[in-house]
């Protein structure tokens, strides 16, 4: 499947901000299933500094500093991926065995995904989260079982409900409501399943959409999406990690579907935000995202991105004189 993603962030700033220091994890990364054909980053005003480089999780990450007082920011990144469907992985690892591998024993070798296993600022280590996961944990199941399990019981149990939950509300408030997000959804399922002392990541990334029948698709209806990602370590070296989509109710290894595509992955949302920064100046802002993916022909590889500015989330912020900015997953 080729996939054209373009997403749009604009930022409106009263009064102007004086300087600014931003992060972008905008650019998708390649996988066994996925391949990055190209990426454009667009940023007006000109940035006074710009600079791209790999995160301690290899993702794409790109700085860029703002030296000039300016009432709008816009962030225009767009990417061209190529997908294809992976099998479904097998794994006859029972998810003991797995746990108690990864607990710290002198003198064994490390394993890289051990650092999956503890909390993060948006993943806690609460009891709740374990008394939740443990009716899918049972004895000797393997880890895939166990997760495909966890994540229907999320799907069904919890309700889709946008501006259910913020940017920064706890995942153990989105596990007592029982309602949220697809940022949320992934937040729990990573609390539940390192509680139980096994390693798992946070993907960001995006999802095609397509509108009813009848119906022309929107441009900038879509929204960034948020799902897990679960380490399986008798599946081929380098390919140890396998996907699962709470909101969706779906899974696949590299990803969960041939229709999604993988920006980022990290300890929790707080590693990959697409857009964060620290600002200078703009006690009130207002934040305008339009994402919009779309399935193209070969033909039309070299297509130019139509322009626009449209988008469906706008948030406040409170007033600060120096803030800090991020921006949310909530497809």
């Amino acid at each position: 499947m080729l996939l054209q993603v373009t997403h749009e962030t604009r930022y409106d700033y009263q009064p102007a901000v004086e300087t600014a220091q931003h992060v972008a994890y905008l650019e998708p990364r390649a996988h066994g299933s996925q391949n990055v054909l190209s990426h454009s980053l667009l940023i007006n005003p000109q940035p006074a500094q710009q600079r791209s480089a790999p995160d301690v999780f290899g993702n794409h990450r790109c700085f860029f500093s703002l030296q000039v007082p300016h009432g709008i920011l816009q962030v225009r990144a767009c990417s061209l991926v190529s997908t294809r469907e992976a099998e479904k992985p097998a794994s006859s690892l029972p998810w003991e065995t797995l746990r108690d591998r990864l607990r710290y024993q002198a003198g064994t070798v490390y394993e890289p995904a051990a650092e999956f296993v503890f909390a993060s600022a948006f993943v806690p280590r609460q009891l709740e989260f374990a008394g939740y996961a443990r009716p899918s944990f049972v004895a000797g199941a393997d880890g895939l079982s166990v997760a495909r399990d966890l994540m229907e019981r999320i799907h069904t149990d919890f309700t889709y409900e946008t501006n259910s939950t913020q940017i920064n509300t706890p995942a153990l408030q989105a596990l007592e409501q029982r309602k949220g997000v697809c940022q949320d959804f992934a937040h729990i399922m990573l609390a539940c399943w390192r509680s139980m002392g096994l390693p798992a990541r946070y993907v960001s990334g995006y999802l095609l959409t397509r509108p009813p029948p009848g119906q022309v698709k929107l441009i900038g209806s879509d929204a960034s999406h948020a799902w897990v990602s679960i380490y399986v370590p008798d599946l081929p070296e380098g390919e140890r990690w396998v996907d699962f989509d709470p909101t969706n109710n779906r899974w696949g290894w590299h990803a969960p579907g041939v229709d999604y595509v993988t920006v980022a992955t990290g300890r929790d949302f707080g590693d990959v935000s697409p857009l964060r920064g620290v600002i200078h100046g703009g006690s009130r802002h207002t934040l305008t995202v339009g994402v919009t993916v779309e399935e193209i022909g070969m033909e039309a590889q070299v297509a130019p991105v139509p322009d626009h500015n449209d988008a469906p989330v706008r948030m406040e912020a409170a007033p600060v004189a120096t803030q800090s900015q991020s921006q949310s997953q909530s497809g």
